[in-house]
């Protein structure tokens, strides 16, 4: 059995067969791996019994579900009006700078991948961003200088 099989299996014991355990079973293996391959999405539409179209098309819909390799540190800035009015175009362009990489970017190193996301439910402590699943939010430049260094220390 491989990797994928066995966290799809495992997934199947929690959620069941149905279609509606398909996010939690590409979570998983992002998860595990960081993305979605071309060979995942196959291996996962054949235990789900489903066509390789419809997994792609959900795995390509979600921004959380990665379908190209990433960084360890995926940085997930909010790109709402209420992040973009309190700053978040200047946070953007303080880690574009720190990183040497633009948005969709992954540094040489691939430690960092800089990305956009719709709201992440912090309009009220504006701008916002998300490090893998740590929330960072009330940003300046000097405070995503800090945080970015903590993870190049990492």
């Amino acid at each position: 059995m491989n990797e994928i099989e066995n966290i799809v299996k495992e997934m199947f014991k929690k959620y069941g067969k149905s279609r509606t355990a398909l996010i939690p079973v590409l979570q998983s293996i992002i998860r595990k791996k960081r993305f979605l391959s071309d060979e995942d999405i196959v291996e996962v539409a054949k235990l789900f019994d489903l066509s390789s179209a419809e997994v792609y098309g959900v795995a390509s819909f979600y921004s959380f579900l990665d379908i190209k390799p990433r960084g360890k540190y995926v940085i997930r800035i909010c790109k709402t009006i209420s992040c973009e009015m309190k700053g978040s175009k200047e946070i953007i362009e303080s880690i574009k700078k720190m990183l040497k990489i633009n948005l969709n970017e992954t540094t040489k190193d691939n430690k960092f991948s800089l990305l956009t996301t719709n709201c992440l439910g912090w309009c009220h402590k504006g701008p916002a961003m998300l490090i893998n699943e740590d929330v960072y939010y009330d940003l300046t430049p000097e405070k995503v200088a800090e945080i970015i260094e903590f993870y190049k220390n990492k």
